[in-house]
């Protein structure tokens, strides 16, 4: 029985195998162990559900001798894909699938064993042939997780038995006694990479020899000092044994070396000057003081974990060329230090922020209810500056604020600042949007001090003329206080049904500025729209420039530039989505995503927000020049601040494709997805039954949802360009 290490795997669907298993059934000394619907359960909740052949896949009996029992367990490809699913995405299903046709062979199995098993668990081998002579002994028993039950079993039938109860399935072949002359071949053939963890230097050098002639790469652990050695036969047939550290040596020449013998080699081939100090100080003492060289279990452990990472690197095409390197975990632990806050515990909430993330257009948050030294008060503020001021407070792509302010006293000039554009504000159309809306903003407070005289619409801007100070002013202060108190709100809505009354306001607000405003009422409307808003922020976070441009926007706290952008502070998220956030900004994680075409919660943020609103108001404008744009930055200005004093929530929607027309200007925007930005473009257009003619200026979230208080910050105006 010593010497029994395969599994016998029986299928009720085969007569014969079916028998065989039944007179199993009558031996009363064995164990029956049945846990099949526990699997069958963990099979069915796996994400995605898998396909139904798999589900259908009949069940097997594993018969373990030397274990006495008999175990039900799911069918190959269901044990195979249940079993792996935690290693995604650690190791997606391609990569599994590629690893799982490797046939690895591992010569010593001591440090060996490690390696075997964790190969085995992680299932990144199609199968292992294992090579060693000797039997279990009780001082092996430090570094090898066998136990007393195994003591003199061969080394690699434990192995074997150990990674057979692990997965029965996994393919397994055993040379019990170890690499000779006579066994050299067959261990060689079809292996498509070696692992030599043996003690004997001929043997070493021996496998060594017999892979490069076949191209077979090798990788080897030390255990001390986490020392791993690559040798790429496969990539350089002629490179020589161990780098060429032992000169011009061969298995011959090696062959009946004692421990006190080999010692100068070992210390060549590891360099002594590298080994620990303990371990350079126990091979003075070896065949006096100790028998042979010391290696701990822990060492042991990390070296499995170690060429575990270089075959994933193998197997998968991935940067693993000759050398050496050492994973010394005393060294790191030499560097323990303190961790730097990755946040602040108390960030104010007087900063600037808003839209959504990560489509965000506007990022002013404010309440007019809370006092506030900076809100516009034309009774106390020098008018030049008041007009100003509200110009300055009106919405823009991720709070860029891109226009320049100036006034003579006689005109407010508001034009685009073309340095503060961004991937997205295709032909700076967002940029002419953001223009209008101050513009707007600069009007209805020219307005409230009995000053407007007019407005024209230049190839640059808008210039507003400007009379002298009226002792009473013409417009209703109501509008005024709009404009000041407009606010973007992120906080989920309660998604009840949007008044006929202010639907009919919001439309006719648009309309008096020139535009048109498209109301998404209905629920099946509105899940549509969510639909293409998600996918359309999902790749938003897969396109590299976006990505960047993105996160670019967002203001941590001691940021340089904390008057622009979106101070994550007020994004409207919690401790667990801000540390979400961490994890998305990474350009190499969204890299990985978009190699893996996943991501599909990258828009479900949006989604869900979307879902939660009364309505969606879609700003459009008859055209597509700069004139249009502003005229359109007029009208949301004037839907946004309405909807504000009726007490609905706002957030501005821009989905990536808000201003891309042609298919050049979709490729831009995202050369591998482009198509995919415009074919998103068309549903939406086609949802809002907009003509080829008309472009969008912006969409607006509107629906019923709690108050938020955050004020935004913007550029002081003495900054903008003023006069």
């Amino acid at each position: 029985m010593n010497d029994v290490w395969q599994p016998v795997i029986f299928d009720k669907t085969d007569a014969a195998q079916r028998a065989a298993l039944t007179e199993l059934e009558r031996n009363t000394s064995l164990t029956f162990l049945d846990e099949r619907e526990t699997q069958r359960n963990g099979l069915r909740t796996l994400l995605p559900r898998p396909e139904q052949s798999i589900l259908d896949e009949n069940d097997r009996w594993v018969y373990y001798p030397w274990r006495k029992t008999v175990v039900a367990v799911l069918g190959p490809t269901a044990f195979r894909h249940l079993r792996l699913d935690r290693n995604r995405n650690k190791i997606t299903r391609s990569e599994q699938d590629s690893l799982g046709d490797l046939t690895i062979g591992i010569i010593g199995l001591s440090v060996g064993h490690a390696i075997a098993h964790t190969l085995a668990l992680e299932g990144i081998c199609g199968t292992l042939r294992l090579a060693d002579f000797d039997d279990i002994e009780l001082s092996n028993l430090n570094r090898i997780p066998a136990s007393i039950l195994d003591l003199g079993v061969n080394k690699a039938v434990v192995a074997a038995r150990r990674i057979a109860e692990i997965d029965p399935y996994l393919r397994i072949e055993i040379v019990e006694d170890g690499i000779t002359e006579n066994t050299i071949d067959g261990f060689f053939d079809g292996l498509d990479l070696l692992v030599e963890e043996c003690d004997s230097l001929d043997v070493k050098v021996l496998a060594r020899e017999a892979a490069r002639s076949r191209g077979i790469p090798v990788l080897m652990e030390t255990s001390d000092r986490g020392l791993l050695d690559v040798e790429r036969f496969d990539l350089e047939p002629e490179r020589p044994v161990f780098h060429g550290v032992l000169g011009q040596i061969d298995s011959t020449s090696l062959r009946g070396l004692g421990t006190r013998d080999k010692i100068p080699i070992v210390l060549d081939q590891l360099d002594a000057a590298l080994l620990s100090p303990r371990m350079a100080a126990s091979m003075v003492e070896v065949s006096e003081t100790i028998e042979t060289w010391p290696q701990l279990g822990g060492d042991v452990q990390l070296g499995g974990a170690t060429v575990a990472a270089a075959v994933r690197r193998f197997g998968t095409g991935g940067h693993l060329p000759s050398g050496r390197i050492r994973i010394d975990l005393d060294t790191h632990l030499d560097a323990l230090e303190s961790p730097r806050p990755t946040r602040a515990d108390d960030i104010s909430s007087a900063d600037d922020a808003g839209g959504s993330l990560p489509s965000s257009f506007d990022t002013t948050v404010s309440d007019p209810t809370v006092s506030d030294p900076t809100v516009f008060d034309p009774t106390v503020s020098d008018p030049d500056e008041a007009v100003l001021d509200a110009a300055r407070r009106a919405p823009s792509g991720g709070n860029s604020q891109p226009w320049t302010l100036s006034t003579d006293g006689r005109t407010v000039a508001i034009a685009v600042d073309r340095s503060r554009t961004s991937t997205l504000d295709i032909a700076f159309r967002g940029s002419y949007v953001a223009v209008g809306a101050a513009a707007f903003n600069a009007r209805v407070a020219a307005a409230a001090q009995g000053r407007f005289l007019g407005e024209r619409i230049t190839d640059h801007g808008v210039e507003i003329s400007l009379g002298d100070h009226a002792p009473e002013p013409i417009t209703d202060r109501r509008l005024l206080d709009g404009v000041v108190g407009r606010c973007t709100n992120r906080e989920l809505g309660t998604a009840e049904p949007l008044d006929a009354g202010v639907a009919a306001d919001l439309v006719a607000a648009a309309a008096a500025e020139g535009g048109r405003a498209v109301l998404l009422t209905a629920r099946d409307s509105i899940s549509a729209a969510a639909d293409v808003l998600a996918d359309a922020d999902r790749i938003r976070y897969l396109t590299t420039h976006l990505h960047e441009d993105m996160f670019s926007e967002l203001r941590w706290p001691g940021d340089s530039d904390p008057n622009r952008g979106i101070d994550v502070s007020s994004l409207g998220i919690d401790d667990a989505d801000l540390s979400k956030l961490e994890i998305v900004k990474r350009p190499d994680v969204m890299a990985l995503v978009d190699a893996w075409d996943a991501g599909a919660a990258l828009g479900s943020d949006m989604r869900d927000r979307v879902l939660s609103s009364s309505a969606l108001a879609v700003i459009v404008v008859p055209g597509s020049t700069a004139h249009h744009y502003i005229r359109g930055g007029f009208a949301t200005e004037n839907v946004w601040v309405t909807a504000h004093l009726r007490g609905l929530a706002v957030q501005p929607v821009s989905p990536a494709f808000l201003y891309a027309r042609t298919p050049e200007e979709h490729r831009e925007l995202s050369m591998h997805r482009g198509e995919a930005l415009q074919e998103l473009n068309s549903r939406f257009r086609a949802l809002l039954d907009i003509t080829d003619i008309e472009s969008v200026a912006l969409v607006l979230r509107i629906g019923c949802a709690p108050k938020t208080g955050i004020y935004s910050r913007r550029v002081p105006v003495s900054a903008l360009g003023s006069g």
